[in-house]
């Protein structure tokens, strides 16, 4: 190997090169696609901040959630991802607190080049292209079932009740895992909605917000005395079907389990 070129790994012809051609495909250049700026304010017009599930039942969050009983700092010291969690009953303050700091709405304020709200991760163009699905299991006063997070409306809907736990267990490397905690929260993107804009390089920007919004996850569970675990090891167009998506334009990129046993004090009104 000559001084100064890069370590490569040895791989054989059988090795996957998708990410190559991935990576190279989303580089901007000089000659990338641009759209208009009409064609923009168009597509704005048009586009929800936040798909409404009209019709299913709502759950309304409490005002107030539990506050964090740990600085920034701390929480950031002390987060680890457990994989020993237990599945003990939250509360809605808890849930409320770890939905609207992952992902919810903290301004408003309309704009010509993007969407009136402001959420808590940073997104390209402002265009927020994630949903957020939880699984409850053990939520004081939320039934088990399946529902979706609307944070223009701040609100559940409740999406399905019955669900098939042992199939559902199968469509993770770690199967475990989901009977040990006290909520999923699955991360899915409607990949348009950036993608109209900044093209190939769009699925870029939805991948590292879907990361911003799992640390905050992380983050403000440690925070609350909580256990989470990002989940990577899924069976994608099982978890798709599961949750009605359809894996092409909307699909599921990141999961989160919640639980661990709970040692703060959450003094707020449900």
């Amino acid at each position: 190997m000559k001084t100064g070129e890069p370590n490569k790994l040895a791989r054989t012809d059988t090795d996957s090169k998708l990410w190559e051609i991935f990576h190279e495909n989303t580089k901007l250049t000089r000659f990338s696609p641009a759209r208009s700026k009409s064609a923009l304010k168009a597509w704005l017009a048009k586009m929800r901040e936040s798909t409404t599930f009209t019709g299913y039942p709502v759950v309304v969050l409490p005002k107030h959630h539990c506050p964090a009983n740990m600085s920034l700092e701390t929480a950031i010291g002390f987060r680890r991802s457990t994989s020993d969690m237990k599945p003990i009953s939250l509360r809605m303050g808890h849930l409320a607190s770890i939905l609207r700091l992952a992902y919810g709405i903290t301004s408003y304020g309309a704009s010509s080049k993007s969407v009136s709200s402001r959420r808590a991760v940073p997104s390209a163009g402002a265009l927020y292209p994630l949903e957020l699905f939880i699984l409850s299991r053990q939520v004081t006063g939320l039934h088990p079932g399946l529902y979706h997070y609307n944070p223009s409306a701040d609100n559940l809907r409740l999406i399905r009740k019955r669900i098939q736990y042992g199939t559902l267990n199968r469509s993770f490397l770690q199967s475990d895992i989901p009977s040990k905690s006290s909520i999923l929260i699955l991360i899915t993107a409607m990949f348009e909605r950036t993608t109209y804009k900044y093209f190939d390089r769009g699925y870029r920007h939805v991948l590292l917000e879907a990361g911003h919004a799992a640390q905050n996850i992380n983050l403000t569970s440690t925070a609350l005395g909580l256990s989470s675990l990002n989940i990577g090891g899924f069976l994608d167009r099982e978890i798709d079907a599961f949750l009605g998506v359809d894996g092409v334009t909307h699909s599921t990129l990141y999961i989160i389990a919640v639980g661990g046993k709970y040692h703060g004090n959450c003094s707020t009104r449900e």
